[in-house]
């Protein structure tokens, strides 16, 4: 039976008198979070108010009008908030965070002062005063004077609006959002009441019939107001018609309690005020019904106040970042620390009704959980350190997301790639759930079905039909790679050869030996594709000729058949971490593989924001003698490229993976190689690192992790023995290991 993850962070309060004496609790974890992190330079977060994993976010939205910058139908925008801009039409209440492509971002509640207004661009505002963390978000606005507050629990949105005396307005957009798709519906149900549905999908252009609906019911907490719902026809050209003199102007519907169905709808509420009023507005989101987005709001939010659901949200939140307690460094460090921590549990989402009502995979019937049931499973970008993670500190979470991976492939007969909301766009390269659910049974979480992972892992990797998993697998199979015909052939022949290599690891923990040699044989394909000329991973066109034009530093620019992914050959030779000795062979031994990856750096071919590439800092660690480059590349990197500040993400969060790497990588261990249950390891940032592990899953109560001294690594000690590797077994840190590094000048 599943179990929901709050309800295991307990421990925490129990083990905090073993560490009292760290400076952290000064101040809770959540003071150390800054949502604005990530919400310029492309990184695609927002500032919302959220629970952990919530369904629901309250966010600014401020990505139309051409008073904004950057602005949503003329940039790729996927973010319902983006920093550099200033002109606001409302608050979304369901969001994404850290993604390539638009949807969702609707459900817009905009509070307004003075006579009803249904045109965004009129109604629309400039801001002040905004602040936010972790739970929370506030702004006034300039237009109305209106202070606006923001909460969440998981599955309700609660705002706050302190209007000033005379008309007040509180509308429900629904015909503004990211999400290509449109069309919505909209009734009102009582003076304080109003229900509806928004059509949303179709997220990276998924095939058509993609799309779904979100139901919500908005409800406010205030007598005396006036109800409506408007209709904002499109113009019609041509023959002339009736009703021409009203054409693309709003029709109001008072006191109608019918339902309207539009593509620019919406209700609103209506009050006028002898004094200044708080006003709290309450929205409740199931992705099932109508009925069942009512007993989520009367369930989780009916009886609360606004300070008494952000208390419990900001609970919930100190529970889950106090997992991990850090001293030292500057508070510059621990805002970024704490804040990329909350990140990386933002995604995958809950996507079951407080009753355990979700949306079947592909078919979108109702089902029904005992325990959780999440969304949004970005896998490709995922991988390779933000489950790792999972693992380590939140066990019970991620081997929540295993289940619902194999419910997934029990709805639809395979794992999923790019899950959202009960649609699969397999949009994303590889085959990134077989490393994942790998990964998770060799760290030792075992608590699921491990037969049926291996049946669906193993359909994944041989069905030569309509498998859309892995697009090109006969050529795969047949020839060792992917070829020019196919699609990204050398992002793909390396993701598959990634995921080949966890089959066998995992084969080989289940006494499965030929499978064992097969995978293992099939992960090391890539060498077919290594050019001995140019010591480069080239493409080769369907008849085994290279493809000729050489040139490793051009970059695909979303030309699918050039090779990469999103890349070129620089950002994708070195992504073989778990073949490096044969790579080492290849390139012509130690020194040269070295040098050239050297290069990489020297000469800015690295990208940051790139998760094809984002482990080749630490590949210098595999090579002894070499693992200095490590130390001093991650704190350049880090330094360079991760701020504390809106534009202190180096690109797209990828749905917390840039996140996860800056966690890794200021506690001094990293997971180089997936579904390989061992750390590298480099100076951590921080003086010592506390992580309460979960006992139902590990031997240790705590790992610690410290550092002495300052400059460079000179000696690293292991439960007080003198450690001389640069890369540690999972198994020995959540035993209750104590990591120190010491370091020299």
């Amino acid at each position: 039976m599943k179990t929901h993850f709050f309800q295991k962070c307990s421990i925490v309060f129990g083990i905090l008198l073993l560490v009292s004496s760290m400076s952290l609790y000064a101040q809770k974890p959540t003071a150390y979070v800054n949502p604005f992190i990530g919400t310029s330079n492309g990184g695609g977060t927002h500032p919302g108010a959220t629970a952990p994993r919530g369904m629901v976010s309250v966010s600014p939205f401020n990505v139309i009008g051409s008073q904004n910058k950057l602005e949503k139908d003329s940039h790729l925008i996927t973010s319902p908030y983006v920093h550099d801009n200033s002109f606001l039409t409302g608050f979304s209440h369901v969001n994404l965070s850290g993604v390539d492509c638009p949807d969702l971002g609707v459900i817009l509640a905009m509070p307004t002062t003075g006579p009803l207004e249904t045109d965004p661009m009129k109604y629309g505002s400039t801001y002040t005063e905004e602040d936010a963390k972790a739970g929370y978000y506030t702004t006034t606005l300039s237009k109305s004077n209106i202070k606006v507050e923001a909460t969440a629990s998981t599955r309700v949105g609660l705002s706050k609006y302190t209007f000033p005396a005379g008309q007040a307005n509180i509308l429900i957009n629904l015909g503004l959002g990211l999400t290509p798709e449109q069309g919505a519906t909209v009734k009102v149900v009582s003076p304080y009441e109003i229900e509806g549905m928004r059509f949303v999908g179709n997220f990276c252009d998924e095939d058509a019939g993609a799309g779904y609906a979100v139901y919500f019911v908005a409800r406010v907490n205030v007598d005396g107001a006036e109800t409506g719902m408007w209709k904002t026809p499109s113009n019609v050209s041509g023959a002339k018609i009736y009703g021409e003199r009203n054409q693309g102007k709003p029709r109001i519907y008072k006191d109608y309690y019918k339902e309207v169905v539009g593509n620019n709808i919406g209700g609103f509420f209506t009050f006028n005020f002898d004094e200044e009023t708080d006003v709290e507005l309450k929205v409740g989101v199931s992705y099932v019904s109508i009925e069942n987005a009512r007993e989520n709001l009367d369930r989780e939010a009916k009886n609360h106040s606004f300070l008494q659901l952000f208390y419990e949200t900001e609970l919930a939140w100190n529970k889950l970042l106090s997992r991990v307690m850090v001293s030292g460094g500057t508070e510059d460090d621990k805002t970024m620390f704490y804040t990329a921590l909350y990140h990386t549990l933002l995604h995958p989402s809950i996507l079951n009704d407080i009753n355990g009502e979700f949306p079947m995979m592909r078919t979108r019937k109702t089902s029904k959980t005992e325990g959780t049931r999440h969304t949004f499973f970005s896998l490709s970008h995922t991988y390779q350190n933000l489950h790792p993670l999972m693992s380590l500190i939140y066990p019970e979470q991620q081997v929540e997301l295993v289940w619902d991976m194999l419910d997934i492939y029990d709805e639809t007969g395979w794992l999923p790639k790019s899950a959202l909301n009960a649609t699969e766009s397999f949009s994303s390269v590889g085959d990134p759930a077989t490393i994942v659910i790998a990964d998770t049974y060799l760290r030792g979480i075992k608590n699921f079905d491990i037969n049926k992972a291996y049946e669906a892992m193993k359909k994944c990797a041989t069905q030569l039909e309509h498998n859309p998993v892995r697009p090109g697998i006969r050529n795969y199979l047949s020839k060792g790679y992917l070829t020019t015909s196919d699609e990204v052939p050398i992002a793909a022949t390396g993701a598959y050869n990634c995921a080949d290599f966890a089959l066998s690891k995992l084969a080989t923990a289940l006494w499965k030996k030929a499978d064992q040699y097969k995978f293992a044989q099939q992960a090391i394909s890539y060498r077919n594709l290594f050019d001995d000329e140019t010591k480069f991973l080239r493409p080769k066109l369907e008849d085994g000729r290279w493809v000729a034009s050489f040139d490793p530093s051009s970059t695909d620019n979303f030309v699918n058949r050039s090779g990469y992914s999103m890349g070129n050959s620089w950002q994708h030779t070195f992504a073989m971490s778990h073949d490096i000795v044969g790579l080492t062979k290849l390139m012509g031994g130690r020194k040269r593989y070295v040098d050239q990856l050297q290069r990489v750096f020297d000469e800015n071919h690295f990208d940051m924001s790139n998760l094809a590439n984002i482990s080749y800092p630490y590949l210098f660690t595999k090579i002894r003698g070499e693992a200095w480059r490590t130390e001093i590349i991650v704190n350049q990197l880090r330094a360079k490229h991760f701020k504390n500040a809106p534009w202190g993400l180096p690109g797209n969060d990828q749905a917390g993976s840039l996140s996860a790497w800056l966690v890794y990588s200021m506690m001094g261990i990293y997971p180089l190689t997936p579904a390989d249950p061992t750390y590298v390891l480099t100076a951590p940032v921080f003086d010592k690192i506390v992580i309460v592990l979960d006992t139902d899953y590990y031997e240790g109560r705590l790992l610690v992790i410290e550092k002495e001294g300052v400059g460079t690594i000179n000696k690293i000690v292991y439960n007080d023995n003198s450690y001389r590797e640069f890369s540690i077994d999972h198994k020995k840190l959540v035993n209750g290991g104590r990591l120190k590094f010491i370091l020299k000048e």
